[in-house]
């Protein structure tokens, strides 16, 4: 399922966002409910969305969750769209904004997208959101904006370098797809990575038994030997992780220094 941002008033959200008028005030009275804030609804919009997916999101949930009804969110967040695009902008100020200054823009670079692939697991929902349409919020340029820092100490021409920027993002957002496809398989389907791989490879062994002939690169790639293994000193350890998050962790790390490389490779061709 994919989500636009920004479907709301555009004045409304972006005052919102930047918080650039001032909040109702709270309300509260007898009783042990909580009073109601912006923040408020945003937090308990994102615990909704991180426990149970951006399906369960709605304005009468996040209501419930904070023991009101639709109707009182309606004074501080306008409607479902405006309170999407705070959602995704809160969860960006997690993103580190700023890295030593250093020489090493190769090393700062890949701590910088290790945690951003780390941060989109934690909050998966957050790749639903299209990038098509910016949420344009404070959080999100933060974000932005240290990537950019980032890339200029490579030295490479400005034309490059927002190219760049639209090819790292795809590039971590697909990453932390992959891993987050494969946290959700097991529940989805009832059956482990190993499970569902041995049932299928044997069946596929059985009724395709000309599988190499018919598909000779492929298996030459497979019989070349095993994949480099993932690091042990990854975020839950080798052993602790499935299949298939192994693999696609595995897959982001060699892409990523292969990305890494790439841009090695321009600096050396500047005049």
């Amino acid at each position: 399922m994919v989500v636009f941002a920004g479907q709301g008033d555009p004045r409304r959200s972006l005052s919102l966002l930047w918080r650039a008028d001032a909040p109702p005030p709270a309300r509260g009275g007898p009783g042990p409910k909580p009073r109601l804030s912006v923040d408020a609804i945003v937090a308990a919009a994102v615990a909704l969305a991180d426990e149970e997916g951006m399906g369960a999101l709605s304005m009468r949930a996040v209501g419930e969750r904070l023991g009101r009804t639709a109707m009182a969110l309606y004074t501080y967040v306008p409607g479902k769209s405006e309170l999407l695009d705070l959602m995704y902008d809160a969860v960006h100020a997690e993103l580190p904004s700023a890295y030593p200054e250093s020489d090493d823009w190769r090393t700062a670079l890949t701590a910088w997208a290790g945690e951003v692939l780390e941060f989109y697991v934690r909050h998966p929902w957050v790749l639903q959101v299209s990038q098509a349409r910016p949420v344009l919020g404070p959080h999100e340029y933060a974000g932005l904006d240290t990537l950019v820092a980032l890339l200029r100490t490579t030295g490479l021409e400005a034309g490059v370098l927002r190219r760049l920027v639209g090819t790292v993002f795809p590039y971590l957002r697909g990453s932390a797809q992959a891993v987050a496809d494969a946290r959700l398989a097991a529940a989805a389907t009832g059956s482990s990575d190993e499970e569902w791989w041995a049932a299928r490879s044997a069946a596929l062994l059985e009724l395709v038994p000309d599988f190499a002939e018919r598909f000779p690169a492929m298996s030459r790639l497979e019989a070349e030997g095993p994949v480099e293994p993932y690091p042990a000193a990854g975020p839950e350890g080798a052993e602790a992780l499935p299949y298939l998050e192994r693999e696609a962790r595995e897959t982001f790390r060699v892409g990523l220094g292969v990305l890494l490389d790439g841009i090695e490779a321009a600096r050396a061709r500047r005049p």
